[in-house]
């Protein structure tokens, strides 16, 4: 691939690259699959490697129409705003491109007046009014940006309570009853998209997309030749969830509220509306009642024990359908009715859905501090995975760092529906791992970590790490308890070090002052393991609390693990095991992002050595240097940065 190699285009173009022979031939894998499509290929590009622009320039260069998809908004941001750009400019290519994202990032003007007219009503509660010097910033935004990307405007944080009041659902949107169609923000950046050559979208929006276009509707994207499917490891998790069915009591609130709102302004006459709106949150209050105090994650026959649930969902179905009578005479009123009639009506079919019982799906629930979750998931979303993409008949090229189990690809091929013999590279890291970083794991071995004094032992152990580390570090937990515990401990024991604790402030925040303090400790579950990318002396260690296993009472894991063992299969083997290497490498995945890093990862787990199949997870990280000790650890990483700092 000539424009990755030596001399080549982007060796001319960008300062400081670097040709790497692994990016080369990645770029030569997706180069093949693209002269073979229909087909499907499946990379796992080690940190170092260069994927992005592995699977861009042939793609460019090709002149074919593309869609790229991403795990994250921050992913897909970054590679629009400012990896295809580069590589455009590199080529001298300047195909049309389109950045889309789903409807709940983009300004809806409907729904912002909507919120005005509530923040501003003379009965409304002062916390109300005191929206309005927002709404109106959000108004001016909405008035000079011009695609309406909230993201972009630095007014509403993600968890802002009315980020969802000024965006739309498919539910509540009114689309092209809207009397703000024309400006719509969505509408424009579907047309955008439609026009594009290369399309960059999120997974949640592919499978939209996928979705649609298997029932015969229009398609959100544009007939493509090639879709780039990056971080391809997270795609299985999120079909499952997206062809599942969810009912949601903050879902149900907002359309009682919706409800009540388009009653006072179109049909204020027809109190019934409002009465079974207001039967609807009293209903909705009692589920979140009778959940109070339950797993977070918990199986319904678990919650529904002996039948006890049963009456109040049966409530809760009487309440729609009362609801929707309701609304029926009030339809011709006005659009807003109309739509909201409409969501009443998908919402009693969403938890028909929901109470339909089948082999192939769990039934489970899901409670947060103020909201609790009616969840009905597929076992396995490799067969809908599989159909979907059949129906668009590209070059599909499947990549991600972490997507093999030592040489393995099958774990992954099967989730994501693919053969199991499916063209695959797998492409090691050019970086230095024996000069550059240093393993190191405990000698005796810990407790057993389901002993109570195991975070503790973990701390003691790790302590020369936790006070001695030149450079910042992050210490990465598999719950939630356990870094509580071990930030309590720490804050007692180690006063001298900023602590960032996840939970504490939100995670764009604490990674900021994680950048800017060089030196401090970052203790994160599950949200820190992937997706973070830290150079330099910032990140010089990473310690791990626990292999990460999930959790074996999650109710959709128990659930696949049964389907296994009715197979006959091992549940272990085949999913548990192949699940916490991939998750180990995207933990240790942290610590190296660049030629000029250098680091310690620190392991405390006992099994890593201790059990058999710790080999699995050993066989699936990096040539690190390895050792026993802590302390010859921070030695070792003394060298590393003396003679990268020569080099």
């Amino acid at each position: 691939m000539r424009a990755l190699s030596p001399g080549g285009d982007l060796a001319q173009a960008l300062q400081g690259f670097r040709p790497r022979e692994p990016q080369q031939r990645m770029a030569a894998a997706v180069e093949s699959a693209l002269g073979q499509a229909p087909t499907a290929l499946l990379v796992e590009a080690a940190t170092g490697v260069g994927k992005t622009f592995a699977y861009l320039v042939p793609v460019l260069q090709a002149r074919r129409k593309a869609l790229v998809s991403t795990g994250t908004k921050t992913l897909q941001d970054q590679l629009y705003e400012r990896d295809l750009p580069t590589v455009c400019s590199a080529l001298g290519y300047r195909p049309r491109t389109a950045l889309l994202k789903g409807r709940a990032n983009y300004l809806c003007h409907y729904r912002l007046e909507l919120a005005a007219a509530d923040a501003s009503g003379q009965t409304r509660r002062s916390a109300q009014r005191e929206r309005m010097p927002v709404i109106e910033a959000l108004r001016q935004f909405a008035r000079t940006h011009p695609t309406g990307d909230l993201g972009q405007a630095g007014i509403l944080a993600e968890d802002s309570p009315l980020w969802p009041q000024v965006t739309s659902t498919v539910d509540n949107c009114l689309g092209s009853e809207c009397p703000q169609y024309n400006d719509c923000f969505v509408v424009q950046a579907r047309k955008r998209a439609q026009d594009a050559d290369v399309v960059v979208v999120n997974h949640h929006l592919l499978l939209a997309d996928m979705a649609l276009k298997e029932e015969g509707f229009g398609e959100l994207l544009p007939e493509v030749d090639a879709v780039i499917v990056d971080e391809a490891h997270q795609l299985p998790e999120i079909a499952g969830a997206f062809f599942g069915v969810a009912v949601g009591s903050r879902a149900l609130r907002d359309l009682a509220r919706d409800v009540r709102r388009e009653q006072e302004q179109a049909a204020s006459d027809m109190v019934a509306i409002r009465e079974a709106a207001v039967e609807l949150e009293t209903v909705v209050k009692k589920l979140l009642e009778r959940t109070q105090g339950m797993e977070s994650r918990a199986a319904w026959e678990a919650v529904n024990d002996q039948g006890r649930m049963d009456p109040l969902i049966k409530e809760l179905e009487g309440a729609l359908c009362a609801l929707g009578d309701a609304l029926a005479p009030a339809t011709e009123r006005g659009p807003g009715l109309e739509q909201v009639q409409g969501r009443v009506l998908l919402m009693r079919e969403r938890l028909q859905a929901w109470r339909n019982d089948t082999a192939d799906t769990v039934a489970w629930v899901e409670r947060f501090a103020q909201s609790v979750i009616l969840h009905r998931t597929p076992l396995d979303a490799a067969r809908p995975l599989a159909q979907r993409r059949a129906a668009r008949p590209a070059a599909w090229v499947f990549t991600s760092a972490t997507l093999a189990v030592g040489e393995d690809f099958t774990h992954a091929a099967r989730r994501l529906g693919l053969p199991v013999d499916v063209a695959q590279e797998r492409l090691e890291s050019p970086f230095d791992f024996a000069r550059q970083a240093c393993l190191v794991h405990p000698h005796p071995p810990l407790p057993n970590p389901n002993s109570p004094d195991y975070t503790r032992a973990c701390v003691a152990w790790a302590w020369p790490l936790l006070r001695d580390n030149p450079g910042g570090g992050f210490f990465l937990f598999t719950s939630h308890r356990a870094l509580q515990e071990a930030a309590t401990l720490l804050r007692a024991e180690l006063p001298d070090r900023e602590l960032l604790v996840q939970g504490e402030q939100p995670r764009a925040d604490l990674l900021a002052k994680f950048r800017e303090s060089g030196t401090a400790w970052l203790l994160g579950a599950h949200s820190f393991w992937e997706g973070v990318d830290i150079r330099g002396e910032a990140l010089t260690v990473v310690i791990i609390d626990r292999l990460p296993f999930a959790a074996p009472n999650d109710p959709v894991l128990q659930a696949r693990a049964q389907a296994l063992e009715a197979e006959g299969r091992s549940p272990f083997m085949e999913f548990s095991l192949p699940q916490a290497v991939l998750a180990l490498k995207q933990g240790a995945g942290r610590l190296i992002r660049d030629a000029d890093d250098s680091g310690i990862l620190a392991i405390c787990d006992p099994r890593l050595t201790g059990k058999a199949y710790g080999r699995r997870f050993l066989a699936s990280l990096p040539p690190f240097h390895r050792t026993r000790d802590p302390v010859a650890a921070l030695q070792f990483l003394a060298t590393a940065r003396e003679r990268i700092g020569c080099d």
